[in-house]
């Protein structure tokens, strides 16, 4: 029997290919099976990023979510449809590498940083090689957008997910010092009011498309009603202790 191959979970970073590290690069451009995630019917961001970048002959693999915003989160249906999912994908990854075959799965931002391939990870890495390409995340581009730093001093930082329910992102936002919201979407308004209450909306600001194309940044009270792209994070600096 041949060895079997390594399935290789690769973070391209924020959405700037110039932002990848030179071992991703590096994968991404020799790899012969290239698998993504992707909403059915888009390219995917992922692929996206690396665009031009494939070996003519590379062999890809679209993963397609079978529900993204369809069904509420707390619906148990949605675990049970994402579940199914991530086993068959998990299923044919394994396939190839025990075939003896490598396989470079693209992630955004970075594999282990509330990314999908997490899922895959934990489905595969008793079964065959699994192997981590860290990256730049896009909370990281973010605040770099912003143009200034997110802690100072002893600041405590908290990253928190829209998706969490008022009550808590109010509890956390309020006992934080520096705050990154993710998965904001149509969460904002619950956002909004959770920083309201928690007496720092007025130091809250939101970077879209972190490190790419159409990059912007506004203070929330300035938002007005305009809906958000996908690529938004809502951050909140610290103002802790400086020299």
């Amino acid at each position: 029997m041949s060895a079997p191959g390594t399935i290789w979970g690769v973070g391209l970073g924020p959405g700037d290919p110039d932002l990848m590290s030179v071992r991703a690069d590096r994968l991404v451009r020799g790899a012969r099976h290239v698998a993504f995630f992707r909403k059915a019917g888009r390219a995917g961001q992922s692929r996206k990023i690396v665009d031009g970048m494939l070996h003519p002959q590379a062999h890809e693999i679209p993963m397609e979510y079978p529900v993204t915003t369809e069904i509420p989160l707390e619906d148990p249906r949605y675990n049970a449809c994402l579940s199914e999912f991530y086993e068959d994908v998990a299923g044919r990854l394994r396939d190839l590498a025990r075939a003896g075959e490598d396989v470079v799965v693209l992630c955004e931002g970075d594999p282990f940083f509330y990314g999908s391939f997490m899922h895959l990870y934990t489905r595969l890495k008793d079964d065959v090689p699994v192997r981590i390409v860290p990256a730049i995340t896009g909370m990281s581009a973010a605040w770099t957008a912003s143009g200034a730093p997110i802690t100072w001093g002893d600041d405590v930082l908290s990253v928190l997910m829209g998706t969490l329910d008022e009550e808590t992102l109010t509890a956390r936002a309020r006992d934080a010092d520096a705050l990154v919201f993710m998965k904001v979407g149509r969460n904002l308004p619950k956002i909004a009011r959770a920083l309201d209450a928690a007496g720092k909306a007025d130091r809250a600001v939101i970077v879209e498309y972190a490190s790419m194309e159409g990059q912007r940044m506004t203070p929330l009270l300035e938002l007005g009603e305009r809906t958000l792209p996908y690529f938004s994070i809502v951050l909140v600096h610290g103002q802790g202790r400086r020299p």
